[in-house]
């Protein structure tokens, strides 16, 4: 959505214009929802922050300076928002215990089990090193790395305007976050 689409449906939504409201929320959701994915939001933590970022629009709504700015400010609050329920919720992690892998159908030889419970290990054992030396990349690289893999992908002004980075600058960081990311993994044998 164009900028100065934006601060025309602000200016008509402050004026009560109900079909400007539907506009922005139809039009700047998936920037929303890009954020939140960004973040890691269980799918209630993320309908939460979803809706109390919109919340805070509407209520912000008169207040706002620059309109045409509109996405930006709902993209500063989604992310305000993400934090602050990150901060407050006592995250669980990911296990490794063997317990918790599915059971082995009955069906299967016990040679077949063990080679399919390594393999599973081994899985498991490489995606654990991924995130771990992902956890390890500066906060700008997994922010927007987190942004690029969702689905559907956002667009580059989507991502410009949650992260705030310029549109010319997101291929260029992308490409040295992964170089960065590549690099660990080979040091560490995982690749």
């Amino acid at each position: 959505m164009d900028r100065s689409d934006v601060g025309a449906l602000v200016q008509s939504a402050v004026d009560g214009d109900a079909a400007a409201w539907k506009a922005l929320v139809e039009g700047l959701s998936p920037l929303v929802w890009s954020v939140v994915r960004a973040h890691r939001l269980s799918d209630a933590d993320g309908h939460e922050v979803y809706q109390t970022a919109w919340f805070r629009f509407a209520q912000h709504l008169g207040r706002i300076r620059e309109p045409d700015k509109a996405g930006s400010w709902l993209a500063s609050t989604t992310r305000h928002e993400c934090l602050k329920v990150i901060k407050s919720a006592k995250r669980l992690t990911p296990t490794d215990d063997p317990q918790v892998l599915d059971r082995v159908s009955e069906d299967r030889t016990p040679e077949q089990s063990v080679l399919d419970s390594e393999e599973a290990a081994a899985q498991s054992e490489r995606v654990r090193f991924l995130w771990q030396e992902f956890e390890t990349l500066g906060e700008r690289c997994r922010q927007l790395l987190r942004v690029l893999i969702a689905s559907p992908p956002p667009s580059y002004q989507e991502v410009s305007a949650a992260l705030g980075i310029a549109v010319g600058s997101i291929g260029p960081m992308r490409q040295r976050c992964l170089r960065r990311l590549r690099a660990k993994l080979i040091a560490r044998g995982a690749l």
